[in-house]
């Protein structure tokens, strides 16, 4: 089973954090090599995203689906499943924006990304590159998904398949204990 994040809205205060968290523990990780302080509105490209709405916000996260409609539609096969989380691979996307279509959940995009194009031995051009954008579960890192970590509410929590059980026991008793006694007989 895939490890997944779940945000509760119950918690959740809408402050972006989790957004910044993302986006700078993936510019650590990333080739680009900026500085945290070189990340601009054009490159701030969170793989979370904090939706709110008139009293309530929380986040939308992928979903890591065990048989996933982006990856199965992706022509290159540029999302790729790895243990128990889905990432894509950069090199091999071509920005089709089928996987934007093929999720269920909106949390797909496609993103441009400035590289550096070689247009001959001497001469080089700065250009876009669309490139599909998704959470990975911050696999680069030992600690986990960095949104949880950082979440001042604990609003974010990176689920696996033993949480979902203790989950699932916790509220089946909480559901048989709640039940009265006199709808039993």
């Amino acid at each position: 089973m895939n490890r997944f994040i779940i945000a509760d809205p119950k918690k959740c205060i809408g402050c972006h954090t989790c957004e910044v968290a993302c986006v700078v523990s993936h510019q650590q990780a990333s080739q680009d090599n900026l500085a945290i302080d070189q990340i601009s509105e054009q490159n701030f490209q969170p793989r979370i995203h904090v939706v709110k709405g008139f009293s309530i916000s929380t986040a939308v996260v992928c979903h890591q689906c065990e048989d996933a409609p982006c990856a199965n539609v992706c022509p290159n096969g540029a999302i790729i499943h790895n243990k128990d989380y889905y990432y894509v691979d950069q090199d091999k996307c071509i920005g089709c924006k089928t996987c934007v279509l093929a999720c269920p959940y909106g949390t797909m995009e496609v993103v441009s990304r400035p590289v550096m194009r070689k247009l001959t031995a001497l001469n080089t051009i700065e250009a876009f590159k669309a490139e599909a954008n998704k959470c990975d579960l911050c696999h680069h890192r030992a600690e986990g998904p960095a949104c949880v970590e950082v979440c001042p509410t604990q609003a974010l929590v990176c689920i696996d398949r033993d949480a979902l059980e203790d989950m699932v026991k916790e509220r089946r008793r909480k559901a048989a204990f709640e039940t009265g006694a006199d709808l039993l007989f």
